[in-house]
């Protein structure tokens, strides 16, 4: 141990100089400014599970991880639908969960979007139509965006959040 003491000593410190910043390579101001061109505020998105195997909310829960901090981008997650601007459903959709769903959007003030995350919600999955499910989102609910994937990664969902951005805010305010 001293050995290792003395040649730290001696030696300094050898760190490079950080590199200057590059404009050309920040990613994370053009979604908040577009988020903040939009709605003039935060993103607030209600997610819903209609029957899913909870692999796509994991996904989701990671979204608020140090690594994509979707917080950070302007973008939050919220409990109540009438505080949401967007509905993000996992799961194919339980004949249960069908009426909940439905008044969830209801619920939800206009202009509002919808993303189907998975594969569940985007076709049913592997659980389809039966006399248990309604098979995909769309069956209940309009979509503006799917997220195919099972699960899809957190790279993805957030794709599909931005795309329905992208295009369903500005058509449904103009």
């Amino acid at each position: 141990m001293l050995k290792t003491l003395k040649q730290i000593a001696s030696v300094g410190i050898v760190t490079e100089d950080p590199p200057s910043a590059e404009q050309g390579l920040r990613v994370r101001a053009a979604p908040e400014r577009r988020i903040l061109e939009v709605l003039g505020r935060a993103l607030c998105i209600r997610q819903i599970d209609a029957g899913s195997c909870n692999g796509c909310e994991l996904e989701i829960h990671a979204l608020n991880n140090p690594i994509y901090s979707v917080e950070s981008l302007g973008i939050r997650f919220v409990a109540s639908p009438r505080h949401a601007d967007l509905l993000l459903v996992t799961g194919p959709v339980s004949r249960h969960m069908e009426v909940a769903l439905r008044r969830t959007y209801d619920a939800t003030p206009d202009p509002k979007l919808v993303v189907a995350v998975g594969d569940c919600g985007a076709c049913g999955g592997i659980f389809g139509e039966s006399y248990a499910s309604c098979g995909a989102v769309s069956n209940v609910i309009p979509v503006d965006v799917v997220v195919p994937g099972c699960p899809p990664s957190p790279t993805r969902i957030l794709a599909g959040i931005l795309a329905a951005l992208s295009g369903g805010v500005e058509a449904s305010r103009e």
